[in-house]
């Protein structure tokens, strides 16, 4: 039996086919990406996470980040810790693909030793942590839309909060409140109403029931998330990441929406 496909089925003349198939052994030629030799991974993101929260309140930053990393449509891990100290001073918070997240927590971690291992002193904030982030996403970039690969770095910066944003295309950006994924959409409009021109006064309780509100909004509308997440906190004590928190729901509204299960008018 002749195992070799393109030997199966009708001739055809190779140079000119009108059915717009080609041999296994030939492909039409593509146009050349500049960027094809380089370096190129999670073009197809396998298990991802998604929204990632942060406010600067009165004594710090807060960020909030739900536990689920998603395999496709399937909510595969439950128990994904997406937010990461960096530091004493520095939290990171990732929305996108989790194989990425952990290639950047290895980076940092070991960034992080030998500052350390120098004994001079100094140590990186979030405002270099930030920035050298944004050299090492934009060297990594991919045809991956960036919404996909996002990262948020929140701290104290000679004592002052600081919080901004980072991307696969190495988009940066600062700002009293921020989020990633869906919660660009629907938590940002809460969050700036809460918090923009007003985080010099904003406690830290305030932050966090802000943030819960938020996680719950968004357990409802996106269905990429969980209900369990953490907050992480930096203070002038110091990196903090809480235990999972439990989302109370109440889904008895949905039976008066119309269209909702077995209603017909």
């Amino acid at each position: 039996m002749d195992h070799f496909p393109t030997n199966w089925g009708r001739p055809r003349n190779e140079l000119h086919d009108q059915y717009n198939t080609y041999p296994i052994h030939q492909r039409p030629s593509q146009p050349k990406d500049v960027f094809g030799e380089g370096v190129q991974r999670t073009q197809q993101p396998i298990v991802t996470g998604t929204s990632v929260l942060a406010i600067k309140f009165k004594d710090g930053i807060m960020m909030a980040a739900d536990n689920l990393a998603s395999y496709g449509s399937l909510a595969r891990f439950k128990d994904i810790q997406r937010l990461h100290p960096v530091g004493t001073s520095t939290i990171i918070g990732a929305s996108g693909d989790m194989s990425d997240f952990q290639y950047l927590q290895h980076t940092l971690d070991e960034l992080m030793v030998d500052e350390f291992t120098n004994g001079d002193g100094h140590e990186l904030g979030p405002a270099e942590v930030h920035e050298y982030l944004s050299r090492v996403m934009y060297g990594r970039r991919s045809k991956l839309n960036p919404l996909w690969n996002s990262l948020l770095v929140g701290g104290l910066q000679d004592g002052k909060p600081f919080l901004a944003y980072v991307d696969l295309l190495g988009t940066t950006y600062s700002a009293s409140s921020i989020a990633t994924g869906y919660g660009s959409y629907i938590a940002i409009p809460i969050l700036r109403a809460a918090v923009d021109n007003k985080e010099n006064t904003l406690t830290e309780e305030d932050a966090r029931k802000l943030l819960h509100e938020c996680m719950r909004v968004l357990y409802y509308r996106d269905a990429r998330s969980l209900d369990k997440y953490q907050i992480g906190i930096v203070t002038s004590a110091g990196v903090s990441v809480s235990d999972a928190i439990k989302l109370e729901t109440n889904w008895d509204f949905a039976e008066g929406i119309r269209g909702y299960g077995a209603q017909t008018q």
